[in-house]
């Protein structure tokens, strides 16, 4: 378990008030999934065999010890990297006869996972980078004391094909700002897609931690065409209903390749997920942030309709953001001056909503900044800052996508925020500050 106090660190803004933990993760090319390894289906000249019939037809002509022996070197080099990879083999021979019309019901077990190892590959879902988390209390808060909170993080990971997902990380916040991440402990593992399976693109879709998998080893993968190049930017938030019952939320883009749209993640317990669809012109855009809880019997967003200024979304329904967006905030500073945008849901304190927010400015550097708006009136703004809080310093400028400095949500523990953030989209660090010393930041 990694475990740092959160010191004072330059920023390179002398009078920032932020405080910066030493952890720090990063890209990591060791982190492997199973994944389906996709081979046609479709007949390669218009009438024989598609290329996956006849790697099928390879397969079975293999004799009895043949197909044993190439199973074993299969086992011999994946069975320690990979848990239940038996199990995950027999379901992928199941879903690639489904879909060729192929009756398995007389092959072996054998045949059966070495059909499946065909059909699979690894995958290392976080080799290229890892960015812009976003932190909520943990559904599990049982056993602590001195005012210390469990978390769980989301972050977006990228690998092989610049193709996104959403991996987790839980851990402990302690009261004096101590920061803990637990080990993820095995080899991750894809969630997969719960029964009953729809291939309407704008339907919900169901998925399911796989069986003996804790939360920090799960990666939630694209399972749609309309998520086909990405999962991007969870922001996550603990909803309570009116009625005081409480969920997980979290927007993120779907990206197919050639469109991107809004969709909602829903969970209780992060062991079951909806992946939902969210319609109206809003879901069109990209840094949907919910509100967590209804004000005024509406539902409220912070988004972008314009790419460029921060707006407030009205809705009578959860799933659909149709209603035109009012403008909240416009580029002031010249650190914002190219365009403003989110970083998280807004945080509800005594004092008014504190909402994190990112400028660009030259150079297309990325700031983050603040804004506090009315408990009762979100759309009235309370205070600002005129600085950013948080900037690219020297020693973290560098990487996949150099200045730029992102978070998809913070978490509010106690009297302090708790800051996880991008970093070039190449890391994921840690920053916290009271909530007093940032409302004495803004004008």
């Amino acid at each position: 378990m990694h475990r740092s106090s959160l010191a004072p660190t330059d920023s390179g803004l002398p009078h920032s008030p932020l405080r910066f933990a030493p952890i720090k993760l990063r890209a990591d090319p060791t982190r492997v999934v199973l994944r389906p390894f996709n081979i046609s289906l479709d007949r390669s000249d218009g009438a024989g065999p598609s290329r996956a019939a006849r790697l099928v037809a390879d397969i079975l002509r293999l004799d009895a010890a043949a197909a044993e022996r190439e199973l074993a070197r299969v086992e011999q080099d994946f069975a320690d990297r990979h848990w239940q990879m038996d199990r995950i083999f027999e379901a992928r021979c199941d879903a690639i006869a489904a879909q060729m019309t192929l009756d398995i019901t007389l092959l072996g077990t054998t045949r059966r996972r070495l059909i499946g190892a065909y059909f699979c590959q690894e995958y290392s879902h976080a080799a290229a980078a890892i960015m812009n988390p976003s932190m909520v209390a943990h559904p599990d808060q049982s056993g602590l004391i001195d005012g210390a909170q469990r978390f769980l993080m989301s972050v977006r990971t990228v690998g092989e094909g610049h193709i996104s997902s959403i991996a987790f990380r839980e851990g402990l916040i302690e009261a004096d700002g101590g920061l803990r991440l637990w080990p993820e402990g095995g080899p991750a593992m894809a969630a997969v897609i719960a029964p009953p399976r729809t291939e309407r693109a704008d339907a919900c879709v169901q998925i399911e931690r796989q069986a003996g998998c804790n939360l920090s080893n799960c990666v939630i993968f694209p399972v749609t065409e309309a998520q086909r190049n990405g999962l991007e930017d969870l922001r996550l938030v603990r909803f309570v209903h009116d009625d005081g019952r409480a969920e997980y939320l979290g927007t993120y883009t779907a990206y197919s390749g050639r469109a991107i749209r809004s969709e909602l993640l829903r969970t209780r317990d992060f062991q079951r997920f909806e992946l939902i669809p969210l319609s109206g012109r809003a879901a069109r855009d990209k840094g949907m942030a919910l509100f967590p809880r209804m004000i005024d019997g509406r539902y409220m967003m912070i988004g972008r309709e314009d790419g460029k200024n921060v707006t407030l979304l009205q809705s009578r329904s959860l799933t659909d953001w149709d209603s035109p967006g009012k403008r909240l905030l416009e580029p002031e500073y010249p650190w914002e001056f190219v365009q403003m945008g989110n970083c998280g849901s807004p945080i509800e304190t005594a004092q008014g909503w504190i909402l994190l927010t990112h400028g660009v400015g030259a150079m297309r550097k990325y700031c983050l900044g603040a804004v506090l708006l009315d408990r009762a009136d979100p759309s009235r703004i309370l205070a600002r800052c005129a600085e950013p809080i948080l900037t690219a310093a020297e020693s973290d400028r560098e990487g996949y996508v150099p200045n730029v400095v992102y978070s998809c949500g913070a978490m509010l523990v106690g009297d302090r925020l708790m800051i996880p953030y991008g970093i070039a989209d190449s890391a994921v660090g840690f920053a916290h500050v009271k909530v007093a010393d940032l409302l004495r930041f803004m004008r």
